[in-house]
């Protein structure tokens, strides 16, 4: 049930449908605009909901689809089902355009995957078209939509006999014309030309018997009249009956294709309601496209969570003055039903209320709305609104008297499932009775479990929210300090309507304020003020804590990062000497085995001199390989050494550490200070940098200078942070990538977006079969340091995209 009955011009509906027709091709997809009603069937919103969607992916990622020829002939085809009636030429002609047009569409999801827009393609099935018309119809009329002179061959012959005696009775007229000018007949510059039809010769009146033939017209003037040949009267009378024979000829082929046509009459009425679903899904489509709106999530469960909630109309007009509209968030729940909003006029309540109303109602016809692709919304079977003035003086109603009139359909009608909203509740008569009034319906409607939004002013009403269960206060946030509206809802405290600060805003008399602050008791007003103010100083607290927090993480996180890279250093490091010793073993060994063998030629030469000193020069030569290879390990190990302070001072005492003994990491230049030792391991502080790492890997060292330690220790960190901060890209490619690859690479991007306090970023994986979309955003779920993710919008890449927000 939808109450009153013009509930969809109260909130704007009418508008929506107004300007979604706009984007209609043609009036068969107006026609479905207008047949937009409300459903309480989740799987029927669901269904037109899934095309709308469907179709968005085509106009933001597919190929182009057709948009032209959307022609209705329901009503010509109509008047052909009679036999022995036939097509008119031009009806013929937008036939075969609209025909190719469903064709094409037909081809176009034909040329896509199985699984690819599952809903239209149902719609597509219901179609029985028969395939051969467009090609009939292309035989008969052309591009220009005249019939074409194969269309058969005796309008072939026709034509050719009509165009040659058309060149006959041009020759004729000339020879006359010459023969006229020749003798004196036809005026100075005067030429054949066409009257009636046919060519004729212009001639001067006194001449007009000279050379016979047919009189057709006269010049203004009376001094020139215009004579059709003799012998082209003949033949031009000749053309007009091969004129009508072509027209029979024409009537008989269009007959011929009527009566092909007429058995698929009605599978055409049925291809023809297609094309016009197709039209207004598109224009669904394009809509929702204009005004960012998503697909969120149905249920009929008690949960409704709307997240930035935008009105559609509200939206376009802003982004026509390129300004941005405050989004509305809002929950409701079996526990908290019944939302009760306040604060100050012209601070957003009423707009709040529509918003809410306009996209139930939208969603529930089909529509997409303007939240986030998160939200939840719940079907209701019945919505009831109260906005506005319905005071009547044909039906002698007051303002009020048609609040009361709307109260009372809303206390027979409304139930469980039903969504009440309702505008400036218990105004219109004197307060503190029209206020009890308000209660009390608030009370019963709380009984029945009512789902509501309402605004108000009563001070009666915030506390009945406050005392009653399944009822909540929500607060449109104002300013004190800038003295300005800041069209943010806050849910959990009612707030006040500023009606002193509005009116001191817009200059009222200040004497006039003053008197009215005394009637109403100054200690109200000023805790008002205080109240509301310091909940925007606690929202504006709220949000630096965050970066706080957000930034204590990303330090954590860096510690960790720094933690690993020592600890693979040190690994990297005992290999390296290990395979140094494994060198200079093979080095001695080689020595040994030269110098062995030096030894046994030399006794075997007998101490000859001459073999002895060619032996020797090969020992020689053999250490000058070896010895070779040592200024470039030398090199290398430079390069690879850093002094080391202390020098051979240091010893390693790890049984004396004790908490501010300034260490040293063994291998390492890092100096800290102990803070605290818990068994085997140590919490160091280094450069302001807090780390745990085992004893066993300290050794005592004087307390350095505070000016060095930070000089080598932080700057390097800052330099390598910097470097990543400039090589950071805001958008990852993970298309095309392997499950366990495209995860490696996330989490290490995660991981430096986390570390550069990076608040936005983009991970691009396609759509296809949304396998890669599930696993990332599966593990997106388990990373504490991210707020919140989502589909980009569609005209960034819709869900081939997942934007992702960080605390």
């Amino acid at each position: 049930m939808i109450y009153p009955v013009n509930f969809e011009q109260k909130i704007g509906f009418d508008l929506i449908k107004q300007k979604i027709s706009q984007l209609c091709i043609s009036p068969m997809g107006q026609q479905f605009v207008e047949k937009i009603r409300f459903s309480s069937n989740p799987e029927q919103i669901t269904k037109l909901l899934d095309q709308s969607s469907e179709f968005i992916n085509i106009i933001t990622t597919g190929k182009a689809f057709p948009a032209k020829d959307f022609i209705d002939l329901r009503e010509d085809l109509s008047q052909l089902k009679t036999p022995g009636s036939y097509i008119e030429k031009e009806i013929l002609f937008n036939l075969k355009a609209s025909l190719f047009t469903i064709s094409e569409i037909i081809s176009y999801f034909d040329e896509t995957d199985d699984e690819e827009y599952p809903e239209l393609k149902n719609l597509l099935y219901q179609v029985d078209f028969p395939s051969e018309l467009p090609a009939e119809a292309e035989k008969i009329i052309d591009e220009k939509g005249e019939i074409r002179d194969n269309a058969s061959s005796n309008l072939r012959n026709i034509r050719q006999s009509i165009e040659s005696r058309q060149k006959q009775v041009l020759r004729e007229t000339k020879k006359a014309f010459e023969a006229a000018k020749k003798s004196g007949y036809i005026p100075d510059n005067a030429e054949i030309t066409i009257r009636n039809g046919r060519s004729v010769i212009p001639l001067k009146v006194s001449e007009k018997r000279s050379i016979g033939g047919i009189i057709h017209d006269e010049s203004a003037t009376g001094q020139t009249v215009f004579v059709e040949a003799p012998m082209s009267f003949e033949i031009n009378n000749q053309i007009k009956e091969l004129e009508n024979e072509e027209r029979r000829e024409i009537i008989k082929i269009l007959l011929a294709f009527t009566d092909k046509l007429r058995p698929s009459i009605p599978d055409l009425f049925n291809a023809y309601r297609f094309l016009g679903l197709i039209d207004f899904i598109r224009a669904k489509a394009l809509f929702a496209i204009k005004t960012s709106a998503t697909q969120p999530t149905i249920t009929r469960s008690a949960e409704i969570d709307i997240a930035d909630a935008k009105h559609p109309l509200l939206y376009l007009t802003l982004k026509e003055q390129q300004k941005e509209v405050i989004p509305l968030d809002l929950e409701l729940s079996s526990e908290n039903r019944i939302l009760i909003i306040s604060g100050p006029n012209a601070g957003g309540k009423s707009v709040c209320l529509k918003t809410v109303g306009i996209l139930q109602y939208m969603l529930q016809c089909g529509l997409h709305v303007s939240t986030s692709p998160d939200s939840v919304f719940r079907i209701f079977d019945s919505l009831f609104i109260d906005i506005g003035d319905e005071q009547s003086l044909e039906n002698d109603l007051s303002t009020y008297s048609s609040h009361l009139l709307n109260m009372k359909q809303f206390l027979q009608n409304a139930n469980k499932n039903s969504l009440v909203l309702i505008d400036e509740f218990g105004t219109g008569t004197e307060p503190q009775l029209g206020g009890s009034i308000a209660e009390a319906t608030l009370e019963d409607l709380n009984k029945k479990e009512t789902y509501g939004v309402i605004t108000t002013h009563y001070t009666n009403i915030k506390l009945a929210a406050e005392r009653l269960p399944g009822l909540i206060n929500g607060a449109m946030l104002f300013d004190s300090k800038e003295m300005q509206p800041l069209y943010k809802l806050q849910i959990g405290k009612p707030g006040s309507s500023f009606a002193f600060e509005i009116a001191k805003k817009i200059g009222f008399p200040k004497h006039v304020l003053n008197r009215a602050k005394k009637k109403s008791g100054g200690k109200h007003v000023r805790f008002d003020q205080q109240l509301q103010q310091l909940e925007i100083d606690k929202i504006k607290l709220q949000k630096q804590q965050e970066k706080i927090d957000s930034t204590d993480v990303n330090l954590n996180r860096m510690i960790d990062k720094y933690n690993e890279l020592l600890t693979s250093i040190e690994k990297s490091k005992k290999q390296i000497i290990k395979e140094a010793n494994e060198k200079a073993l093979t080095i001695i060994e080689s020595s040994n085995r030269a110098v062995e063998k030096t030894i046994r030629e030399i006794k075997e030469a007998e101490a000859d001199k001459n073999k002895t000193r060619e032996i020797r020069k090969r020992l020689v030569q053999k250490k000058e390989e070896l010895l070779s290879e040592k200024p470039e390990k030398d090199e290398k190990k430079k390069r690879k050494e850093k002094p080391v302070t202390g020098g051979d001072n240091e010893k390693k005492q790890t049984g004396s550490l004790t908490k501010g003994s300034f260490v040293k990491i063994e291998d390492s230049n890092i100096i800290g200070e102990i803070i605290s030792i818990e068994g085997e391991d140590a919490v160091l502080n280094v450069n302001d940098v807090v780390f745990k790492t085992s004893t066993s890997k300290l050794v005592a060292t004087p307390q350095p200078k505070q000016k060095n330690v930070r000089k080598k220790g932080y700057s390097d960190i800052v330099s390598d942070i910097n470097l990543k901060a400039a090589n950071f890209q805001l958008q990852i490619d993970l298309r095309g990538k392997r499950a366990e690859e495209a995860m490696s690479m996330l989490q290490k991007y995660i991981d430096e977006a986390i570390l550069l306090n990076i608040k936005e970023i983009s991970i691009l994986h396609g759509k296809g079969y949304g396998i890669l979309r599930e696993i990332i955003r599966e593990y997106l779920h388990s990373v504490d340091e991210i707020q919140k993710f989502g589909d980009a919008p569609i005209d960034m890449g819709g869900a081939g995209i997942t934007r992702v927000y960080f605390r």
